[in-house]
């Protein structure tokens, strides 16, 4: 028996941990079709407990996860995903004989979701009591045990241990029934989503844990489970029966109720919190959604009625959406919702709280960002055709410009590169592996007004196959006194590329050029931002041209202030000016707290690159003189933000 005194111990670093399954789920991407027609998959990290430890970290709580995940690619997945998320991987054992387990799904039918679960030996139900470190369990004010780590002795014993070290440290044991029938080797393979079949033996490993318990969440069908009962009402009573626990029932679209105290004869004789009626889409893993939202109040001393009603919103975010735990709610996105409610029954079709989504759930925080633009195409060709060169050396040249940018950088955050497809596919495969906090990639037509896309005008098509982490970079020469069909072709063309990089999951950068089109006054850049976002287009990025006074820079930020205080912020591009005259544009910047760093490329490497075109410079010589120029720029912009 593990003893501990709880009045001795210090106030616990974590919220709650979540004991059980994690896998990787494969969402079939096209909707209304039969798991056997899916031509193409969506990945996330799934299984009960991994999606409640993400959903609750999403929504403020800190959490963290006991699973065990394969020495493989697919567990390196739940691993580095739940980090970003901001959950404790200390419990998060690898498993070097087995492989992370694996869910396919599809959505064939409003609330009908073929899976498959491939689970045969799979890491996480080699789960054992080695693996429940007491610290780990002692360092969280609650444990959180699922049903389906019941069904074998050793992951019986493995969340039987984490129980008695809670009960014994004064912590909360919460029960998520989590009943899977299939996975109790109650149901065949392709029953997956079937919910219940009665079972005695499942039915008592429940009831022997229902007395440690605190809170116990289910469905009907897991409250039935739980007990052994034929009715709800009468499952309600016997868990009462055995256990003192708040007992909180779900009941899908009808939302929830919470048990207290006695169980009356009236099922409904209990706390009911707001429900919002919404359209059901996918209701695969609302239960995590709704587990996360009502921990989220009850983790927090919140009354009962606020649990349920958090909960509930999280539910519908949940159902409303295709996957699990990416789709679940930020903190921020549901207090919006909470306050402001929807226009739209399917909350997937609200720009508004897509936007927050988005931009409360993007990989990582990039305060400064001081990047090397070699994404230039046209000239970089105009001076190999000058000096008789081929282009295929100016594949090589960027390769150089990558090692600079490395050389500078030397691993640190907040460095980055611009790099182009034409020319950069092998500059991007070193940029790959020098830890880049940014990497950006154009699809403009090089020159073109109105605004071209260079391989595709079907845009979306081409994102598909970049990786998640490169971001969109788009130049547009615009201008508030361009003629009104001119812009409004533009326009057109910057929401369908804004629509593209949302649908398919990457960072827009949006760098508008007007100086060359018309006078820049103080009003001209934020009068375009405000046309532009107008439209509901929101990049992740602005990258502007040097402006004449702070006063200009001042009307900018409160632009971008007003319309989107989610926007990660401004890049200030260089248009080749000297590296003295680009240095003190930067003390422009300084009214403008949006100004996060700079992406210059000519200033950079234009004399470098025809030095070594023409064979003047070797390769090394090129690296020390772009890294040079690059080094000077980047300590100009540190030290004007007082970082010497």
């Amino acid at each position: 028996m593990v003893q501990s005194n709880p009045g001795s111990q210090p106030e616990p670093a974590l919220d709650v941990i979540t004991i059980g399954r994690s896998s990787v789920d494969l969402y079939g991407q096209q909707i209304g079709s039969r798991l056997e027609d899916i031509g193409s998959f969506a990945k996330s990290v799934g299984g009960c407990p991994a999606n409640i430890a993400i959903g609750t970290a999403r929504l403020g709580l800190k959490s963290g996860l006991i699973t065990r995940v394969g020495d493989e690619q697919m567990g390196r997945f739940i691993r580095e995903q739940s980090a970003h998320e901001g959950v404790a991987t200390d419990g998060i054992v690898t498993d070097k004989e087995r492989l992370t387990a694996l869910v396919l799904l599809a959505v064939e039918a409003e609330g009908v979701s073929p899976m498959i679960f491939y689970r045969s030996d799979c890491a996480d139900m080699a789960l054992d009591e080695g693996d429940i470190d007491e610290d780990f369990i002692r360092s969280s004010r609650a444990v959180l045990v699922s049903g389906t780590h019941f069904s074998r002795p050793n992951t019986e014993a493995a969340q039987r241990k984490a129980i008695r070290i809670a009960k014994a440290n004064g912590r909360k044991v919460i029960f998520d029934i989590d009943y899977r029938p299939n996975l109790w080797g109650l149901a065949g393979h392709a029953e997956g989503f079937e919910r219940y079949v009665k079972s005695d033996r499942v039915s008592s490993k429940m009831k022997e844990t229902l007395p440690d318990c605190d809170l116990i969440v289910g469905t009907e069908e897991e409250i039935l489970i739980a007990s052994g009962a034929d009715d709800v009402l009468g499952a309600l009573k016997e868990i009462r029966r055995l256990s003192p626990a708040t007992i909180v029932l779900k009941r899908g679209a009808m939302g929830c109720i919470v048990y207290d105290g006695p169980i009356a004869d009236d099922l409904e004789a209990g706390i009911i919190g707001q429900g919002f009626p919404i359209e059901v889409f996918n209701v695969l893993g609302a239960g995590d959604a709704f587990m996360s939202g009502f921990l989220r109040g009850f983790l927090r001393d919140e009354p009962l009625k606020t649990c349920a009603t958090w909960a509930n919103a999280c539910g519908a975010f949940a159902v409303s959406r295709l996957l699990c735990s990416p789709e679940y709610p930020t903190w921020a996105e549901l207090d919006f919702f909470l306050t402001t409610g929807s226009k739209q029954r399917a909350l997937r079709k609200d720009e508004a709280l897509n936007h927050i989504h988005w931009a409360s759930t993007r990989r990582g925080e990039i305060p400064l960002l001081m990047a090397l633009a070699i994404d230039h195409r046209s000239q970089l060709v105009s001076v190999a055709d000058e000096l008789g060169v081929g282009h295929e050396k100016i594949v090589a040249f960027k390769r150089l410009a990558v090692a600079a940018a490395a050389r500078v950088s030397n691993g640190r955050d907040g460095y980055g590169m611009l790099i182009d497809e034409r020319f950069g596919r092998d500059a991007f495969f070193d940029a790959a592996t020098k830890n880049f906090s940014w990497i950006g990639r154009p699809v403009e037509l090089p020159g073109s007004k109105p605004l071209r896309f260079e391989f595709s005008q079907d845009i979306g098509s081409q994102l598909v196959e970049w990786p998640l982490g490169h971001c969109i970079k788009c130049l547009c020469f615009y201008h508030p006194d361009d003629p009104a069909d001119l812009k409004t072709e533009q326009q057109e063309k910057l929401r369908t590329l804004f629509e593209a990089a949302r649908k398919v999951g990457r960072e827009l950068l949006v760098e508008i050029i007007a100086g060359k089109n018309g006078p820049l006054t103080d009003d001209t850049i934020a009068t375009a931002l405000e046309e532009l976002y107008a439209l509901g287009i929101k990049p992740d990025w602005w990258k502007l041209e040097p402006q004449a006074s702070r006063e200009a820079w001042k009307k900018i930020d409160a632009v971008i202030a007003k319309n989107d205080p989610w926007c990660r912020g401004i890049v200030l591009l260089g248009l080749e000016a000297p590296a003295d005259e680009l240095i003190s544009c930067f003390e422009a910047t300084l009214a403008a707290p949006s100004v996060k760093g700079f992406a210059v490329g000519r200033t950079i490497f234009a004399d470098p690159a025809r030095a070594w075109l023409s064979g003047e410079m070797n390769d090394e010589e090129a690296i020390a003189d772009m890294a040079g120029r690059f080094r000077q720029l980047t300590e100009a912009w540190l030290k004007t933000r007082g970082h010497q």
